[in-house]
């Protein structure tokens, strides 16, 4: 299993937990942008700068992640397309995406569009609280454990 990183709108408390699990427990942890990423001096982490442009960074995650691979993004598309190919998708809030879920987790995005479109101020998403990340580090333990056990 390797881990991929949507990293152009991954907040950095939670790549610091994927540092962190990353050097634990010896996993590749690859995240793709399409700007400049640091990230610390580990055999086991790198970043990727992809050219600019509209989902070229999900373009090539998707290129490169295979079956079983875990893949972080709140990119619903993505973690559709993920799915579909096998991997694992799990945002930063710690939701893992699943086949039962993410149709619906489409749908809703897509009417959420639709109602930002006809003009209606829907706000963005909650800022990431501690729950979250507490949530997010419970279930990417929970991952690496069952990676382990294989």
């Amino acid at each position: 299993m390797k881990i991929w990183v949507d990293a152009d709108a991954c907040p950095n408390v939670i790549k610091e937990i994927l540092f962190r699990a990353a050097n634990r427990v010896a996993i590749p942890v690859t995240l793709v942008a399409n700007h400049f990423v640091r990230v610390p001096l580990s055999p086991h982490i790198k970043s990727i700068q992809v050219e600019s442009g509209f989902d070229v960074a999900d373009n090539y995650i998707v290129q490169q992640a295979e079956a079983g691979d875990l893949v972080i993004t709140a990119d619903i598309p993505l973690a559709d397309e993920l799915i579909t190919k096998g991997a694992h998708a799990l945002n930063p809030r710690g939701e893992l995406y699943t086949k039962d879920t993410i149709k619906q987790r489409l749908q809703m995005r897509d009417f959420m569009e639709t109602m930002r479109s006809s003009g209606v101020q829907t706000g963005g998403p909650a800022p990431l609280n501690q729950t979250d990340r507490q949530n997010f580090a419970n279930k990417l333990d929970a991952m690496l454990a069952k990676y382990h056990k294989k």
